[in-house]
């Protein structure tokens, strides 16, 4: 296992934090203001100030060696002094502090100077604590000096109490490992293709790399990867796995492979962390910290409400963490990520890695050879990071917060809230000035607009004072929401470089919308992936590879395709060249799709689904189907389904399998990927075209940049997601040994080059209908075959 690494603000924090938990203190909404102030501050000092300097001490605990490190904001090391420097930000004037935060501010440097007045041989250091007030640019300073004996005894009382908390983990961590020497895999044998998954998983770990894996369907990817991964942490290779997911179904399926795993005997703590919404209590919602039971006082109960929940379970998901912090008094969202420091497998949604709003400090702010990465469904995350680091602000957030002012009783202290209000208002009137010049729906810039996020970073200056005085109304709340907006538009801007543009363009309403568009988010993944030993991408479609190797930042990456581990004969490909869905020929060629619809579903009785590239042709389609075909049941998706509207789809297709049913839905939707139909329950899919998406000025900035990058632009911004849809769409056919069925691709452009290369290895047998005649035949002929 590599060395293990605490941050001296870790270490201090753990130990000496006490009283409430604040929700803003906690944040990261005021990270970017407070490092430009650092820079601001460290240039002013004098030529032999060492700036960011690095601080490390080996110490043991527990008996293993441990690394507690972190970056000094400033020293001054001459002949005969040392004087060290720590620079706070925030927004309460320093008389105002609290008697804990600024123990936690004093602890830092203390730790800082422990270390470096015996590294550095000095007896004595002077120690400074600068604190900036952001709203008022008010430098407060203090200085103490201390010698080399107290900052040591100091340094040793913090370690010996963290080191109780070490020799927890450790005590696990045998138990852990005996339990994982003696596990097997959690089946009877493997699958065709599992063992050499399990094998390359394995490697990958032992040589610090990165692994694509496309393995299709059934391959058994999630205990593939998992198990090999386990047996890494019992050998000490690796300490934590992340696995990371897109969809709350996929943390499930790692739910369920880590419980088969128990069963065996594996003993593993892993916790599975929910969004914050969906984990705070109910009359959490709407409440300020400093009037929640659950925040305040918080640190002088987190420890006890630990030691609970590590003596007693062992997998912790969203009801029996509700349950401890129940009972303990915590506030459930922030008890959870506590724990997770004690947790050997972490189950999440890719942002707690990825998203540079809401990563995981506590794990991720610096390089960590102990972690090990499992990324499931990886083809989603190339969209999903591309929204992750870009950013809308809205002219209409603006005129909300405006109006609700002119109506808000009960505020107080407007004056500068109002001021920095208008000035926002003001940079929109002069972008405004500006596109209407133009005349243009849409405006494309490569430069940010400075103007106005120095207008948005005074209004979050003021908001962030403000706020906490405020009674609740439409006025605070429209503050609220502008505020948070603006503080990613503000955090997205630090990232602005030759991979973003700028859109700006107007809504329904004709009010400015202005977009930080990333095209290229594949250095910062690079990034977040280096915070760890390795990765591994899985997912059935990641076809071509190199187009997912370049996206997510990992062109060196390792790649295993793997063949289906279902025999050929169980599904049956057909591509119809017949068929042109091309947008200028779908209209004349909507009673060829309706003929092969026909064909598809009426040569045996069962449930079908039609993906369709859009609902205004989806409909169009199903329109047409219904008048030919009244006496068949259809279920329709539309883009209004809530959660209960999925429920009744899918059930229809749960029940009454000796009945036909024909699904319609659309390609990328919430049908097209991550449900499971087996058996009966689906025995034929029908995709209308390549699935194209529909054009759009962000779809062609896409292209044009990756015309200029690599001359694959029109591949990445539009064929190749589309092609992603269609194969995840056919994916929903064949999910077990025990299923069967047709797949009909209805799009002359399958059959082109362009698209055959891109066909999976189990797509290899497909056929050609040249007319409806040779489709009957072919679904016809497949289904004599069934025995």
């Amino acid at each position: 296992m590599a060395d293990i690494k605490i941050g001296i603000r870790q270490l201090v924090e753990f130990v000496l934090r006490a009283g409430d938990l604040n929700e803003q203190g906690n944040s990261q909404n005021t990270a970017l203001i407070g490092a430009r102030i650092h820079r601001q501050l460290q240039k002013e000092r004098s030529a032999d100030y060492q700036k960011e300097y690095y601080v490390k001490r080996m110490v043991d605990l527990d008996g293993d060696d441990y690394v507690i490190d972190g970056r000094a904001d400033g020293i001054i090391a001459d002949e005969d002094h040392l004087w060290i420097e720590e620079i706070k930000t925030s927004d309460p004037a320093f008389k105002d502090l609290s008697e804990n935060t600024l123990t936690l501010y004093w602890a830092q440097a203390k730790v800082y100077g422990a270390i470096l007045t015996q590294d550095l041989d000095y007896e004595k250091v002077t120690l400074r604590l600068t604190y900036y007030q952001r709203p008022t640019d008010e430098i407060t300073t203090e200085e103490h000096e201390y010698t080399r004996e107290e900052l040591r005894e100091f340094f040793d009382g913090l370690v010996a109490e963290y080191e109780y908390w070490i020799k927890l983990r450790n005590d696990w961590r045998i138990v852990r490992n005996d339990s994982i020497k003696d596990l097997s895999f959690p089946f009877s044998e493997y699958r065709n293709g599992q063992r050499d998954l399990a094998v390359a998983v394995y490697k990958t770990i032992l040589t610090e790399q990165r692994l694509f894996v496309e393995a299709p369907t059934g391959t058994g990817k999630t205990i593939s990867t998992l198990f090999p991964t386990v047996k890494a942490v019992g050998e000490e290779q690796i300490d934590r796995i992340f696995y990371l997911t897109a969809k709350q179904s996929t943390r499930k399926v790692a739910e369920d492979a880590t419980d088969l795993m128990v069963e065996q005997g594996l003993k593993i703590k892993s916790i599975t962390l929910t969004a914050k919404d969906k984990m705070i209590f109910p009359e959490e919602v709407d409440v300020k910290p400093e009037n929640n039971p659950y925040m305040v006082g918080y640190y002088d109960r987190v420890k006890d409400g630990l030691k609970d929940v590590l003596e007693n379970e062992n997998q912790l998901g969203r009801e029996n963490i509700q349950a401890y912090a129940k009972k303990h008094m915590l506030d459930p969202f922030e008890f959870s990520l506590d724990l997770s420091l004690f947790c050997d497998l972490i189950i999440c949604d890719y942002n707690y890695l990825f998203d540079p709003m809401v990563y995981l400090q506590r794990f991720f702010a610096v390089e960590d050879k102990n972690n090990f990465f499992l990324i499931d469904e990886a083809h989603n995350l190339v969209s999903r990071s591309r929204s992750m680091y870009s950013a809308t602000l809205t002219e209409q957030a603006v005129l909300d917060a405006e109006s609700n002012e002119k109506t808000s009783t009960g505020n107080v202290d407007k004056k500068l809230l109002k001021k920095r209000m208008t000035q926002v208002d003001n940079e929109f009137q002069l972008i405004r000035n500006t596109f209407d010049e133009q005349g243009q729906d849409l405006l494309t810039d490569r430069d940010p607009l400075s103007s106005l996020e120095r207008a948005l970073l005074n209004f979050n200056e003021a908001a962030r004072e403000w706020l906490p005085k405020q009674p609740d109304n439409d006025f605070t709340d429209s503050i609220l929401e502008l505020f948070f907006a603006s503080n990613k538009y503000l955090k997205i801007s630090e990232f602005f470089d030759e991979s973003y543009r700028l859109l700006i363009s107007k809504d329904e309403n004709r009010n400015l919308v202005i977009q930080e568009q990333i095209l290229d988010p594949s250095p910062y993944l690079d990034e977040s992936l280096s915070k760890g030993r390795g990765a591994i991408f899985f997912s059935a479609t990641l076809s071509p590879v190199d187009y997912y190797q370049d996206t997510l930042g990992s062109e060196d990456g390792l790649v295993l395709q793997m063949d289906s581990p279902f025999a050929d004969l169980q599904q049956n490909i057909i591509v119809t060249s017949y068929v042109n869905t091309k947008y200028a020929f779908r209209q004349q060629n909507i009673p060829n799709i309706m003929d092969s619809i026909e064909i598809l579903v009426q040569q045996k009785s069962g449930h079908y689904l039609i993906f369709c590239p859009s609902y205004g042709f989806m409909n169009e389609i199903v329109a047409a189907f219904e008048m030919v075909h009244p006496e068949i049941d259809t279920i329709v998706q539309n883009n209004q389904m809530n959660d209960a509207d999925r429920r009744e789809f899918m059930e229809r297709f749960e029940n009454s399998l000796d009945q036909t049913l024909v699904g319609f839905a659309v390609l990328g939707g919430l049908f097209s990927e991550g449900i499971d139909l087996t058996e009966d329950q689906l025995i034929g899919v029908g995709i209308v075209s390549v699935g194209l998406p529909g054009l759009s000025e962000e779809r062609s900035l896409l292209q044009e940049y990756f015309d200029e990058k690599n001359g694959h632009g029109f591949e990445y911004a539009y064929q190749l997601p589309g092609m992603n849809h269609v194969l995840q769409a056919a994916g929903r056919l064949i999910r077990t040994s025990r299923d069967r069925g047709n797949v009909v691709l209805m799009d002359q452009r399958f059959g082109t080059t362009r698209y055959l290369k891109l066909f999976p290895k189990h797509w290899h047998n497909f056929k050609r209908a040249n007319s409806t005649d040779q489709l009957k035949n072919i679904i016809s002929d497949f289904w004599k075959n069934e025995d």
